[in-house]
């Protein structure tokens, strides 16, 4: 009998490391759902506040980063995808921001 209470806290341990890389693996690899919304959503605000011609360079970047956001994410390339759809939502955001100024 002691053994077997000497082994479950290694037991316990076991589970959850595995547990925990469960886990992470999953979120890694289920597409970028939220990413890709945001990316367009800022896009559109940038839009909407003349971005194409007023800030048409960061703009530019923005559209062409969504765009590979989308090939990546057709793919099957969440990871690529979900590094895209950030970057192009970044720009996005710049480029409203220089546009409304």
């Amino acid at each position: 009998m002691p053994t077997r209470s000497r082994h479950r806290p290694l037991f316990r341990h076991l589970l959850i490391a595995v547990y925990v890389t469960l886990l992470v693996t999953g979120c890694a690899t289920m597409a970028p759902v939220q990413e890709m919304s945001d990316a367009r959503q800022a896009l559109r605000a940038a839009e909407e506040v003349g971005a194409p011609v007023r800030a048409s360079e960061t703009y530019g970047r923005s559209r062409s980063l969504l765009e590979q956001a989308e090939s990546s994410l057709s793919a099957g390339e969440f990871q690529a995808a979900r590094r895209q759809a950030r970057e192009a939502r970044a720009l996005a955001i710049e480029a409203r921001i220089r546009a409304a100024e």
